[in-house]
């Protein structure tokens, strides 16, 4: 009996060893890997802020351009843009993971990936509160699941803290800027939007069918936003708040309430989001006083 009890022990740790590691992605698929994840290709530069985030960094053995923060995504090799890659480079650094965005990388080129077998994991996160989950399936698929706990613990907190501290608070009607020609702003379904709503602020375009709709200067001036923001830190978006002081009328104009913010912080839905909400708030509550 006892070496019959000792045989089942060895069996069901031998089973629990080679166990599949498996995770629900944002397409409800599950993604199924028979050990962590040693080599990884990230499509979207905020997937591999993600990675690096949850320790996995030295696991990423390719890139999609601009993948650039932190400083060591800058030497990992690129195989091509996120809405163009090459399928031969990825298929020659042979990945046991890719991490895909459905919502930017082609879907015809996302096929003809999932034909070569390797298994693909699909983000797509629509809010700030969605990334602490992205962290934590990563951190199962690549066995890093003490860190991913931590990172996705320190997100919650601190979006926790921004949205208690401007609960309740007088609401700012803000126009954010995309683009400047043709001039371009979100809609409420857009994670920017999320972030205002963070930090009690009012999208004044919300309504909008579009995620990334184009307006005139009519528009904005009819909406006559408390406040007008917009991300970056070059000389030509310098100039996108610029052309607002043509219009002294506007609230934001008349009470100086225009604000260029870090660039990439709000515009990626990695980890540095809350960066980006910590930096809008702020501006929000200046406009507020």
């Amino acid at each position: 009996m006892k070496t019959l009890c000792r045989g089942m022990l060895l069996w069901l740790l031998l089973g629990a060893a080679h166990a599949d590691i498996s995770v629900q992605d944002d397409q409800g698929r599950t993604v199924r890997l028979g050990k962590p994840a040693q080599r990884i290709i990230s499509l979207a530069p905020h997937l591999t802020e993600d990675l690096f985030a949850i320790g996995a960094g030295p696991n990423i053995v390719g890139v999609s351009s601009y993948s650039d923060y932190p400083a060591a995504a800058k030497k990992i090799p690129e195989i091509g843009s996120y809405n163009h890659f090459d399928l031969e480079q990825i298929r020659t650094l042979k990945p046991d993971l890719i991490v895909a965005w459905p919502g930017g990388n082609p879907a015809r080129q996302l096929t003809q990936l999932e034909s070569l077998g390797i298994a693909i994991y699909y983000d797509d996160p629509k809010k700030l509160t969605d990334i602490p989950h992205v962290l934590e399936r990563l951190g199962v698929l690549t066995g890093r699941t003490n860190i991913a706990e931590q990172a996705a613990a320190q997100l919650r907190t601190r979006t926790a803290t921004l949205a208690k501290y401007h609960a309740g608070k007088r609401p700012v009607r803000v126009f954010y800027q995309v683009w400047d020609r043709p001039l371009m702003t979100i809609n409420g379904e857009q994670a920017i939007s999320d972030v205002m709503r963070l930090c009690g602020a009012v999208n004044v375009f919300a309504e909008l069918p579009s995620r990334a709709p184009t307006v005139d200067e009519e528009a904005v001036l009819v909406a006559n936003p408390d406040l007008i923001a917009t991300s970056g830190d070059s000389t030509a978006k310098n100039t996108w708040l610029q052309r607002w002081a043509r219009f002294p009328r506007l609230k934001a104009v008349a009470r100086n309430q225009l604000y260029m913010l870090p660039p990439d912080l709000l515009s990626r839905m990695g980890p540095r989001l809350v960066d980006g909400a910590e930096a809008l708030c702020a501006a929000v509550d200046k406009a507020r006083q």
